[in-house]
């Protein structure tokens, strides 16, 4: 199998250090500029018109992002993701999708990228829950299938809990996991990590990221982010810089990084494993894992065990896949999501 081929269910991807080539690299400046700002009351869940958000006070703005025209029953592909990168990380896997696999929707979580960063906001799995279903009503979507990269897991698992005791809203019709937390008792992140980011110190590390894009780099190396010999160049790093600390970002690296803890203290209601069973092979499910992340390899492994039904597929190198193995992360996100509805191109 070479490197441009997506990986089979069960098999891994061989590595290919030129895959990254053949379509023009997209800038954290192109990627927010093809997305849009919209005003969002956090307390109702809803996306305002431009008149009524600009005529009230108290209101946040949020980013988003949409790619192809949607006719109404069709089939949308839902993209959130990881952290501390935030949506900026999908921009190298977005351009090696096919042009017409869609329509494409991209949530910015508040706090990161070009959503707003309010102080003393509420970050928490289940406000991030709450912006991608106001999202989908502002958009009209019925049915969708999702994929998340690291921590939005658990915002998926949220609303896929949501769909058992509520039906009757947007239907997620399949699943796509990758690196991210799916039980309580298998996150491994270093102490260089999130637990590190959560403390004073970490507070400090990232106040001083805001003014130092080489305190950042330094920052995602000692949190082992990427495997040997993947690490990004010193242009890749600037952008990556560019898009975290838009509009005061950095602070987000100390004050969003409990989702660990968080999981932990609702362990019962994000269990991938129980929401699976519930679910009754209604949802396709599959993981995503790469071979090398120091975060969340053990999630694969209780997968295969506590979920054999779901689809497992695994990368080679570290925990940032967006950036290591963006062609083999898009030529399985778009066979993934080609299976389940979503429309690919002629």
């Amino acid at each position: 199998m070479d490197g441009n081929t997506v990986a089979e269910p069960g098999r891994q991807l061989d590595k290919n250090k030129g895959e990254n080539k053949g379509k023009a690299w997209v800038t954290a400046e192109e990627w927010f500029g093809g997305g849009e700002r919209r005003w969002y009351d956090a307390a109702a869940a809803r996306l305002l018109p431009r008149a009524e958000g600009e005529a009230r006070t108290g209101l946040i703005r949020v980013f988003g992002r949409t790619t192809g025209v949607a006719s109404p029953d069709a089939v949308w592909l839902t993209m959130l993701p990881g952290f501390p990168e935030g949506s900026y990380g999908w921009a190298q896997v977005d351009r090696l999708l096919p042009a017409g696999l869609g329509p494409r929707l991209y949530v910015e979580p508040v706090g990161q990228g070009d959503s707003d960063k309010p102080r003393g906001y509420a970050y928490s799995t289940v406000e991030r829950a709450d912006l991608i279903g106001a999202w989908w009503r502002h958009h009209g979507v019925r049915r969708t299938v999702v994929v998340t990269f690291d921590y939005t897991s658990l915002a998926l698992l949220e609303l896929l809990r949501r769909q058992l005791e509520r039906p009757g809203g947007p239907v997620i019709t399949a699943a796509f996991m990758i690196n991210g937390g799916l039980y309580a008792d298998a996150h491994s992140h270093p102490w260089r990590g999130t637990p590190l980011l959560r403390s004073p110190l970490g507070a400090f590390v990232a106040k001083g990221s805001q003014k130092s894009p080489t305190m950042l780099a330094q920052g995602f190396k000692q949190a082992r982010l990427y495997s040997q010999g993947n690490e990004p160049d010193e242009a890749e790093m600037a952008e990556v810089w560019s898009a975290l600390v838009r509009r005061d970002g950095a602070r987000f690296l100390h004050e969003g990084a409990g989702f660990v803890k968080e999981h932990r203290r609702t362990a019962g209601r994000w269990d991938f494993a129980a929401i699976a069973r519930e679910l009754k092979g209604s949802v396709a499910l599959a993981v995503g894992g790469s071979v090398e992340d120091p975060y969340e390899h053990r999630q694969v492994d209780a997968t295969r065990e506590r979920v054999p039904e779901a689809e497992i597929i695994t990368f080679p190198g570290g925990h940032l896949t967006t950036s290591e193995q963006p062609r083999l992360l898009a030529d399985a996100i778009a066979r993934f999501a080609g299976r389940h509805g979503v429309e690919e191109p002629p």
